[in-house]
Parts: C-alpha cells; structure tokens; sequence
C-alpha cells in the first residue's frame, strides 16, 4: 500500500497529458496534483486536488517541487509547430531535463516521461536524436526511478490538427496488422492508455530505469489505480 503522494504534471494540455490528468485525479493515492503551464486549463477538466499555476518551465526552481514525490512529463511539440529545430529542442529536451533537474534538487523520487519509440541519441533522424538525448541526460540524474515510455503513432484527438499524424490514423489498422514479433513495438497505441499508464508506472514501487514500449504500456494501462 502506497502512502498518500504530491504530483507535478508537465504538458497536461497535450494529448497524452491529459488522459495522464485524467488518472492522476482518479488515482486515490494522489492527495494534490500541480499543473505547471503557459496558460490555465478549463475548470472542467480540474478538481479539487489539482493545483493550477501559469509559469514559465525554463525558470522552474527547486522550491516549484517542494514536497513531490513524483513528477510526470508529457511535454512535445513538432518542428512545425515549434517553428525551428533550436524551438523544438527547448521543448522536448530543455525543459524536461531543467524541471527533472530542479525536481530531483528538491527531493522528487521518480520522473515519469513520454518520449518515443526508436529513441535514440546517436541516430541521424533529429526527432529522435533529440528524445535519445533526453533520456540519456535523465538517466544521469539520481532519481530513485525513472520510468520511460515509448510509444508509436499515438491514437486520440488534439485539440490541434496535425496532418501528418491524420494520415497515419487512416493506414494504422492495415499497418498494425503487419506489427508482429520485434514490430510489435511499433503498433499504434490510443493515448488514453498511455496517459492511464504513466500513473501505473509510478505505482509499481520499482527502482531504475524502466523502459516500457508497446507492450509493456499496455499492460500497465489496464490496471487500475488502488494501490
């Protein structure tokens, strides 16, 4: 049985974050849960336990992190939105790494944080060059677990259109017919399991690095949060 613990959740406006959202406030172990962001979230999606507060990652300090336990990142953009790589990496490695930094110094036990399947440091593909370098620079840090989830082509509607994410939905079904053995990992997933899953990840009481990809994603979003 799990103590009762203090959340901070980053990207609770994504796709993912807010599934992520979803299950922390549905989570009995969970007392308070903060949300850090530009701009507060509609009240509908909150309760009473969440804590909404508007800042800027970049300068997030120790003191944001006082008395949390565990910190769940769903931060991502696209280049396109981002609008240049130098934008793109400010998001997807900069601020994660500054707030798991910042966390840590407070005292935080786990990171939890969606990157993506194929991630990998030392590829040519820059999208996921960026998402390796991003958990090599967690893994150094002394977390007492980190856990990180790699996903494939992310099933759910955003509140943003991507078109190239569109695309992708409509061949999903045919392509995940062909993600046997070592492809498995590559089979869609809904969002709404991954958000489900970030918060079982944080519930096993497990030490390390923990990678989870499609499989492992989706057993941990089918159990439900009573621990």
């Amino acid at each position: 049985m799990m103590t009762e613990r203090n959340a901070v959740l980053l990207g609770a406006s994504g796709l993912v974050g807010g599934f992520c959202l979803k299950a922390l406030v549905e989570a009995p172990q969970y007392s308070r849960v903060v949300l850090f962001g530009r701009k507060e979230l509609p009240l509908a999606m909150t309760r009473a336990k969440v804590t909404q507060r508007v800042a800027d990652l970049g300068s997030l300090t120790a003191n944001d992190f006082r008395g949390v336990q565990d910190v769940f990142c769903a931060l991502g953009t696209t280049i396109k939105k981002a609008g240049s790589q130098e934008a793109f990496r400010r998001v997807d490695l900069e601020l994660p790494l500054r707030a798991a930094t910042e966390a840590q110094k407070a005292g935080a036990e786990q990171f939890i944080v969606v990157t993506s399947v194929g991630a990998d440091p030392a590829t040519k593909n820059f999208y996921l060059c960026t998402k390796g370098e991003l958990e090599q620079e967690l893994a150094k840090l002394p977390f007492k677990a980190l856990h990180i989830f790699h996903p494939s082509l992310l099933l759910g509607k955003r509140a943003e259109f991507r078109l190239g994410e569109a695309l992708a939905m409509k061949v999903a079904p045919a392509l995940d017919l062909l993600a046997l053995g070592r492809l498995r990992k590559y089979h869609s997933i809904r969002a709404e399991i991954v958000g489900r899953a970030m918060v079982g990840a944080a519930s096993q009481g497990r030490s390390g690095v923990s990678l989870y990809d499609y499989e492992g994603i989706v057993r941990l979003g089918s159990l439900t949060h009573t621990t």
